[in-house]
Protein backbone atom coordinates (compact mmCIF):
# COMPACT_ATOMS: atom_id res chain seq x y z
CA UNK A 1 0.00 0.00 0.00
CA UNK A 2 3.02 2.26 0.37
CA UNK A 3 3.25 3.24 -3.30
CA UNK A 4 -0.48 3.99 -3.49
CA UNK A 5 -0.43 6.35 -0.52
CA UNK A 6 2.68 8.02 -1.95
CA UNK A 7 0.74 8.73 -5.15
CA UNK A 8 -2.17 10.04 -3.07
CA UNK A 9 0.13 12.54 -1.41
CA UNK A 10 1.75 13.46 -4.74
CA UNK A 11 -1.69 14.28 -6.16
CA UNK A 12 -2.67 16.37 -3.14
CA UNK A 13 0.67 18.19 -2.94
CA UNK A 14 -0.76 20.32 -5.77
CA UNK A 15 -3.37 21.79 -3.44
CA UNK A 16 -1.97 25.07 -2.12
CA UNK A 17 -2.00 25.38 1.65
CA UNK A 18 -3.42 28.88 2.31
CA UNK A 19 -2.62 28.81 6.02
CA UNK A 20 0.20 30.86 7.53
CA UNK A 21 3.48 28.93 7.31
CA UNK A 22 4.86 27.90 10.68
CA UNK A 23 1.53 28.38 12.45
CA UNK A 24 -0.15 25.12 11.47
CA UNK A 25 -0.52 22.03 13.63
CA UNK A 26 -1.83 19.51 11.11
CA UNK A 27 -0.37 18.93 7.61
CA UNK A 28 -2.83 19.80 4.83
CA UNK A 29 -2.55 16.39 3.13
CA UNK A 30 -3.35 14.64 6.40
CA UNK A 31 -6.53 16.66 6.81
CA UNK A 32 -7.59 15.95 3.22
CA UNK A 33 -6.86 12.23 3.59
CA UNK A 34 -8.98 12.24 6.75
CA UNK A 35 -11.85 14.03 4.96
CA UNK A 36 -11.94 11.63 1.99
CA UNK A 37 -11.62 8.51 4.17
CA UNK A 38 -14.29 9.67 6.61
CA UNK A 39 -16.81 10.56 3.90
CA UNK A 40 -16.39 7.12 2.34
CA UNK A 41 -16.98 5.58 5.77
CA UNK A 42 -20.24 7.44 6.41
CA UNK A 43 -19.29 10.88 7.78
CA UNK A 44 -21.56 13.64 6.46
CA UNK A 45 -19.89 16.75 7.88
CA UNK A 46 -16.93 18.12 9.86
CA UNK A 47 -18.28 16.96 13.25
CA UNK A 48 -18.61 13.37 12.04
CA UNK A 49 -15.25 13.56 10.24
CA UNK A 50 -13.62 14.49 13.54
CA UNK A 51 -15.39 11.60 15.32
CA UNK A 52 -14.29 9.15 12.63
CA UNK A 53 -10.71 10.36 13.08
CA UNK A 54 -10.84 9.90 16.83
CA UNK A 55 -12.06 6.32 16.43
CA UNK A 56 -9.64 5.42 13.60
CA UNK A 57 -6.52 7.32 14.66
CA UNK A 58 -4.25 4.23 14.64
CA UNK A 59 -5.41 3.26 11.14
CA UNK A 60 -5.14 6.80 9.78
CA UNK A 61 -1.62 7.16 11.20
CA UNK A 62 -0.45 4.37 8.89
CA UNK A 63 -1.05 6.63 5.87
CA UNK A 64 -0.66 10.23 7.02
CA UNK A 65 0.89 12.38 9.74
CA UNK A 66 -1.36 12.61 12.78
CA UNK A 67 1.32 13.11 15.43
CA UNK A 68 -0.65 16.11 16.69
CA UNK A 69 -3.82 14.05 16.87
CA UNK A 70 -7.03 14.54 14.91
CA UNK A 71 -7.90 18.11 13.90
CA UNK A 72 -11.05 19.58 15.42
CA UNK A 73 -14.21 20.02 13.39
CA UNK A 74 -13.56 23.78 13.41
CA UNK A 75 -10.12 23.23 11.86
CA UNK A 76 -11.58 20.87 9.26
CA UNK A 77 -14.25 23.44 8.38
CA UNK A 78 -11.70 26.25 8.16
CA UNK A 79 -9.40 24.25 5.86
CA UNK A 80 -12.30 23.28 3.57
CA UNK A 81 -13.25 26.96 3.45
CA UNK A 82 -9.74 28.08 2.50
CA UNK A 83 -8.51 25.63 -0.14
CA UNK A 84 -9.38 26.36 -3.76
CA UNK A 85 -12.11 24.05 -5.13
CA UNK A 86 -10.48 23.81 -8.58
CA UNK A 87 -7.20 22.55 -7.06
CA UNK A 88 -9.00 20.09 -4.78
CA UNK A 89 -11.08 18.73 -7.67
CA UNK A 90 -7.95 18.33 -9.82
CA UNK A 91 -6.20 16.36 -7.06
CA UNK A 92 -9.19 14.03 -6.58
CA UNK A 93 -9.53 13.45 -10.32
CA UNK A 94 -5.82 12.71 -10.70
CA UNK A 95 -6.07 10.24 -7.82
CA UNK A 96 -9.05 8.60 -9.53
CA UNK A 97 -7.13 8.43 -12.82
CA UNK A 98 -4.32 6.63 -10.99
CA UNK A 99 -6.79 4.08 -9.60
CA UNK A 100 -8.18 3.52 -13.10
CA UNK A 101 -4.69 2.87 -14.46
CA UNK A 102 -4.08 0.33 -11.70
CA UNK A 103 -7.21 -1.77 -11.65
CA UNK A 104 -10.08 -0.54 -13.74
CA UNK A 105 -10.91 -0.32 -17.42
CA UNK A 106 -10.68 3.08 -19.07
CA UNK A 107 -13.71 4.53 -20.78
CA UNK A 108 -13.46 4.17 -24.54
CA UNK A 109 -13.30 7.63 -26.02
CA UNK A 110 -13.11 7.96 -29.80
CA UNK A 111 -15.24 9.12 -32.71
CA UNK A 112 -17.28 5.90 -32.73
CA UNK A 113 -17.70 5.74 -28.93
CA UNK A 114 -18.09 9.31 -27.66
CA UNK A 115 -18.30 9.70 -23.90
CA UNK A 116 -21.59 11.09 -22.66
CA UNK A 117 -21.17 14.06 -20.32
CA UNK A 118 -24.28 15.31 -18.52
CA UNK A 119 -24.16 18.80 -17.04
CA UNK A 120 -26.82 19.72 -14.55
CA UNK A 121 -27.33 21.89 -11.48
CA UNK A 122 -28.34 21.11 -7.91
CA UNK A 123 -29.01 23.51 -5.04
CA UNK A 124 -27.45 22.62 -1.68
CA UNK A 125 -30.53 23.65 0.28
CA UNK A 126 -28.89 23.83 3.71
CA UNK A 127 -26.21 26.32 2.63
CA UNK A 128 -28.39 29.43 2.95
CA UNK A 129 -27.40 32.33 5.19
CA UNK A 130 -30.43 34.65 5.01
CA UNK A 131 -33.83 34.17 6.64
CA UNK A 132 -35.57 33.68 3.29
CA UNK A 133 -33.15 30.87 2.36
CA UNK A 134 -32.76 32.59 -0.99
CA UNK A 135 -28.95 32.52 -1.18
CA UNK A 136 -28.38 28.76 -0.99
CA UNK A 137 -25.39 27.73 -3.10
CA UNK A 138 -26.14 26.14 -6.47
CA UNK A 139 -23.65 23.53 -7.76
CA UNK A 140 -23.30 22.87 -11.50
CA UNK A 141 -21.69 19.47 -12.09
CA UNK A 142 -20.42 17.41 -15.00
CA UNK A 143 -20.73 13.61 -14.98
CA UNK A 144 -19.41 10.95 -17.33
CA UNK A 145 -22.65 9.04 -17.00
CA UNK A 146 -21.65 5.60 -18.29
CA UNK A 147 -19.54 4.89 -15.20
CA UNK A 148 -20.93 7.61 -12.93
CA UNK A 149 -17.63 9.52 -12.80
CA UNK A 150 -17.69 13.08 -11.48
CA UNK A 151 -15.62 15.22 -13.86
CA UNK A 152 -15.83 18.60 -12.20
CA UNK A 153 -18.13 21.25 -10.81
CA UNK A 154 -18.46 24.94 -10.15
CA UNK A 155 -20.72 26.87 -7.82
CA UNK A 156 -22.95 29.93 -8.07
CA UNK A 157 -25.21 31.80 -5.67
CA UNK A 158 -28.48 30.86 -7.38
CA UNK A 159 -29.94 28.68 -10.14
CA UNK A 160 -30.44 31.77 -12.29
CA UNK A 161 -26.64 32.09 -12.61
CA UNK A 162 -26.28 28.58 -14.06
CA UNK A 163 -25.81 30.03 -17.55
CA UNK A 164 -22.63 31.82 -16.46
CA UNK A 165 -21.35 28.80 -14.53
CA UNK A 166 -21.53 26.33 -17.43
CA UNK A 167 -18.77 27.97 -19.53
CA UNK A 168 -16.56 28.07 -16.41
CA UNK A 169 -17.16 24.36 -15.89
CA UNK A 170 -16.36 23.59 -19.53
CA UNK A 171 -12.96 25.22 -18.96
CA UNK A 172 -12.19 22.64 -16.26
CA UNK A 173 -13.00 19.42 -18.16
CA UNK A 174 -11.98 17.68 -21.37
CA UNK A 175 -14.99 17.41 -23.69
CA UNK A 176 -13.18 16.43 -26.88
CA UNK A 177 -15.05 13.56 -28.58
CA UNK A 178 -17.81 13.83 -25.96
CA UNK A 179 -21.56 14.39 -26.24
CA UNK A 180 -22.55 17.09 -23.76
CA UNK A 181 -26.21 17.15 -22.73
CA UNK A 182 -27.87 20.14 -21.06
CA UNK A 183 -31.40 21.05 -20.08
CA UNK A 184 -33.18 24.07 -21.52
CA UNK A 185 -31.39 26.63 -19.34
CA UNK A 186 -28.08 25.59 -20.90
CA UNK A 187 -29.43 25.85 -24.46
CA UNK A 188 -27.38 28.93 -25.33
CA UNK A 189 -25.66 29.85 -28.59
CA UNK A 190 -22.45 30.81 -26.79
CA UNK A 191 -22.34 27.46 -24.97
CA UNK A 192 -22.92 25.57 -28.24
CA UNK A 193 -20.02 27.48 -29.80
CA UNK A 194 -17.71 26.71 -26.88
CA UNK A 195 -18.51 22.98 -26.96
CA UNK A 196 -17.88 22.76 -30.71
CA UNK A 197 -14.66 24.79 -30.43
CA UNK A 198 -13.45 22.37 -27.72
CA UNK A 199 -13.98 19.37 -30.02
CA UNK A 200 -17.22 18.12 -28.46
CA UNK A 201 -20.84 17.76 -29.52
CA UNK A 202 -24.06 18.76 -27.80
CA UNK A 203 -27.67 17.73 -27.29
CA UNK A 204 -29.68 20.65 -25.87
CA UNK A 205 -33.25 20.54 -24.62
CA UNK A 206 -35.29 23.36 -26.18
CA UNK A 207 -38.15 24.94 -24.25
CA UNK A 208 -39.92 28.27 -23.92
CA UNK A 209 -36.73 30.24 -23.27
CA UNK A 210 -36.33 29.93 -27.07
CA UNK A 211 -40.02 30.07 -28.04
CA UNK A 212 -39.60 30.48 -31.81
CA UNK A 213 -37.15 27.58 -32.09
CA UNK A 214 -39.23 25.36 -29.81
CA UNK A 215 -42.44 26.08 -31.74
CA UNK A 216 -40.73 25.50 -35.10
CA UNK A 217 -39.32 22.12 -34.04
CA UNK A 218 -42.71 21.09 -32.60
CA UNK A 219 -44.51 22.09 -35.81
CA UNK A 220 -42.03 20.16 -37.95
CA UNK A 221 -42.45 16.95 -35.94
CA UNK A 222 -46.24 17.32 -35.95
CA UNK A 223 -46.14 17.58 -39.74
CA UNK A 224 -43.79 14.61 -39.95
CA UNK A 225 -46.13 12.49 -37.81
CA UNK A 226 -49.08 13.46 -40.01
CA UNK A 227 -47.35 12.96 -43.37
CA UNK A 228 -45.08 10.05 -42.43
CA UNK A 229 -41.83 10.15 -40.48
CA UNK A 230 -39.71 8.49 -43.15
CA UNK A 231 -40.99 10.97 -45.74
CA UNK A 232 -39.17 13.68 -43.80
CA UNK A 233 -36.09 11.57 -43.04
CA UNK A 234 -37.08 11.09 -39.40
CA UNK A 235 -35.97 7.92 -37.63
CA UNK A 236 -37.77 6.71 -34.51
CA UNK A 237 -37.72 4.02 -31.84
CA UNK A 238 -39.95 3.08 -28.89
CA UNK A 239 -39.04 1.45 -25.59
CA UNK A 240 -41.29 0.06 -22.87
CA UNK A 241 -40.54 -0.78 -19.26
CA UNK A 242 -41.54 -0.61 -15.62
CA UNK A 243 -40.07 1.66 -12.99
CA UNK A 244 -41.18 2.20 -9.38
CA UNK A 245 -44.57 0.60 -10.05
CA UNK A 246 -45.20 2.63 -13.22
CA UNK A 247 -45.51 1.47 -16.81
CA UNK A 248 -43.38 3.68 -19.05
CA UNK A 249 -43.36 3.99 -22.81
CA UNK A 250 -40.74 6.22 -24.37
CA UNK A 251 -40.76 7.34 -28.01
CA UNK A 252 -37.68 8.92 -29.58
CA UNK A 253 -37.37 10.54 -33.00
CA UNK A 254 -34.61 12.46 -34.72
CA UNK A 255 -34.06 13.85 -38.18
CA UNK A 256 -31.83 16.23 -40.12
CA UNK A 257 -32.59 19.92 -39.83
CA UNK A 258 -34.98 20.91 -42.66
CA UNK A 259 -34.25 23.97 -44.76
CA UNK A 260 -37.34 25.68 -43.34
CA UNK A 261 -35.67 25.77 -39.90
CA UNK A 262 -32.16 26.72 -40.97
CA UNK A 263 -32.65 30.43 -40.35
CA UNK A 264 -33.22 29.59 -36.69
CA UNK A 265 -30.91 26.62 -36.12
CA UNK A 266 -27.88 28.11 -37.91
CA UNK A 267 -27.52 30.42 -34.91
CA UNK A 268 -26.37 27.34 -32.94
CA UNK A 269 -22.89 26.48 -34.15
CA UNK A 270 -22.60 22.97 -35.58
CA UNK A 271 -26.32 22.14 -35.38
CA UNK A 272 -27.14 19.08 -37.52
CA UNK A 273 -30.32 17.49 -36.20
CA UNK A 274 -33.53 18.08 -34.25
CA UNK A 275 -35.04 15.53 -31.90
CA UNK A 276 -38.22 14.64 -30.04
CA UNK A 277 -38.73 12.53 -26.90
CA UNK A 278 -42.20 11.52 -25.70
CA UNK A 279 -42.69 9.80 -22.35
CA UNK A 280 -46.05 8.21 -21.43
CA UNK A 281 -46.39 6.98 -17.85
CA UNK A 282 -49.25 4.87 -16.48
CA UNK A 283 -50.01 3.96 -12.90
CA UNK A 284 -53.38 2.26 -12.57
CA UNK A 285 -55.98 4.48 -14.26
CA UNK A 286 -53.78 7.57 -14.15
CA UNK A 287 -51.74 8.51 -17.20
CA UNK A 288 -49.30 11.35 -17.79
CA UNK A 289 -47.32 12.36 -20.85
CA UNK A 290 -44.39 14.63 -21.51
CA UNK A 291 -42.98 15.84 -24.84
CA UNK A 292 -39.52 17.37 -25.12
CA UNK A 293 -37.66 18.82 -28.08
CA UNK A 294 -33.93 19.06 -28.71
CA UNK A 295 -31.31 20.54 -31.01
CA UNK A 296 -28.08 18.61 -31.57
CA UNK A 297 -24.74 18.85 -33.33
CA UNK A 298 -24.75 15.08 -33.83
CA UNK A 299 -26.05 13.40 -37.01
CA UNK A 300 -29.62 12.08 -36.86
CA UNK A 301 -28.97 8.73 -35.12
CA UNK A 302 -32.02 7.77 -33.11
CA UNK A 303 -30.33 5.10 -30.96
CA UNK A 304 -27.57 7.48 -29.94
CA UNK A 305 -30.07 10.25 -29.18
CA UNK A 306 -32.22 7.88 -27.08
CA UNK A 307 -29.15 6.87 -25.05
CA UNK A 308 -28.13 10.49 -24.52
CA UNK A 309 -31.61 11.54 -23.39
CA UNK A 310 -31.98 8.58 -21.00
CA UNK A 311 -28.54 9.10 -19.51
CA UNK A 312 -29.20 12.79 -18.93
CA UNK A 313 -32.45 12.02 -17.13
CA UNK A 314 -30.44 9.56 -15.03
CA UNK A 315 -28.49 12.44 -13.51
CA UNK A 316 -31.54 12.96 -11.29
CA UNK A 317 -30.70 9.65 -9.62
CA UNK A 318 -27.31 11.10 -8.69
CA UNK A 319 -29.08 14.03 -7.01
CA UNK A 320 -31.16 11.50 -5.09
CA UNK A 321 -27.98 9.72 -3.97
CA UNK A 322 -26.43 12.97 -2.73
CA UNK A 323 -29.54 13.81 -0.68
CA UNK A 324 -30.54 10.36 0.59
CA UNK A 325 -27.17 8.60 0.94
CA UNK A 326 -24.99 11.60 1.84
CA UNK A 327 -27.65 13.95 3.33
CA UNK A 328 -26.29 16.85 1.28
CA UNK A 329 -29.36 19.04 1.72
CA UNK A 330 -28.99 18.77 5.49
CA UNK A 331 -25.43 20.12 5.46
CA UNK A 332 -25.10 23.53 7.10
CA UNK A 333 -21.72 24.40 5.63
CA UNK A 334 -22.33 27.91 4.35
CA UNK A 335 -19.09 29.25 2.87
CA UNK A 336 -18.85 28.75 -0.88
CA UNK A 337 -15.49 26.93 -0.85
CA UNK A 338 -16.43 24.58 2.01
CA UNK A 339 -19.79 23.73 0.44
CA UNK A 340 -18.16 23.12 -2.94
CA UNK A 341 -15.27 21.03 -1.58
CA UNK A 342 -17.55 18.80 0.49
CA UNK A 343 -20.00 18.51 -2.39
CA UNK A 344 -17.30 17.32 -4.79
CA UNK A 345 -15.95 14.93 -2.15
CA UNK A 346 -19.40 13.32 -2.03
CA UNK A 347 -19.47 13.03 -5.82
CA UNK A 348 -15.96 11.55 -5.86
CA UNK A 349 -16.89 9.04 -3.15
CA UNK A 350 -20.02 8.10 -5.11
CA UNK A 351 -17.73 7.21 -8.02
CA UNK A 352 -15.53 5.02 -5.79
CA UNK A 353 -18.54 3.25 -4.28
CA UNK A 354 -20.05 2.56 -7.71
CA UNK A 355 -16.75 1.06 -8.90
CA UNK A 356 -17.21 -1.71 -6.34
CA UNK A 357 -19.43 -4.23 -8.14
CA UNK A 358 -20.87 -6.09 -5.16
CA UNK A 359 -24.67 -5.99 -5.10
CA UNK A 360 -25.16 -3.76 -2.09
CA UNK A 361 -26.65 -0.29 -1.81
CA UNK A 362 -24.33 2.72 -1.65
CA UNK A 363 -25.59 3.47 1.86
CA UNK A 364 -24.69 -0.08 2.95
CA UNK A 365 -21.24 0.13 1.33
CA UNK A 366 -20.53 3.28 3.31
CA UNK A 367 -21.47 1.51 6.53
CA UNK A 368 -19.27 -1.48 5.65
CA UNK A 369 -16.35 0.89 4.94
CA UNK A 370 -16.84 2.40 8.39
CA UNK A 371 -16.82 -1.02 10.06
CA UNK A 372 -14.18 -2.76 7.91
CA UNK A 373 -10.92 -0.94 7.20
CA UNK A 374 -9.91 -3.61 4.67
CA UNK A 375 -12.91 -2.62 2.53
CA UNK A 376 -12.14 1.07 3.09
CA UNK A 377 -8.57 0.44 1.90
CA UNK A 378 -9.88 -1.35 -1.17
CA UNK A 379 -11.99 1.66 -2.11
CA UNK A 380 -9.17 4.11 -1.43
CA UNK A 381 -6.32 2.16 -2.99
CA UNK A 382 -8.01 -0.36 -5.34
CA UNK A 383 -6.29 -3.11 -3.36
Amino acid sequence: MASQIDVFHECFDQVEDPRVAGRTTHPLNSILFLVVSAVIAGADGPDEIESFGDEKLDWLSKYADFEAGIPSHDTITRVLSLIKPAEFQKALLQWHAHLCEMNWDHEIKDDDHPVHVAIDGKTVRGSYTDAEKSDAIHIVSAWATENGVALGQTEVDSKSNEITAIPELLELIDISNAIVTLDAMGCQKSIAEKIIDEGGDYVFAVKDNHPKLCAAIAEHFEMAHNEGLTTHGVRSTTTKGKQAGRDEERFYATGPIPESLRALTDQWKGAKSICQANTCTSRGDKQTSDIRYYISSRPARVGEFANSARRHWGIESMHWVLDVVFHEDSSRLRTKNATSNMSFTRRFVTTLLKRDTRKKSLRRKRKIAGWNTAFLEKLLFAA
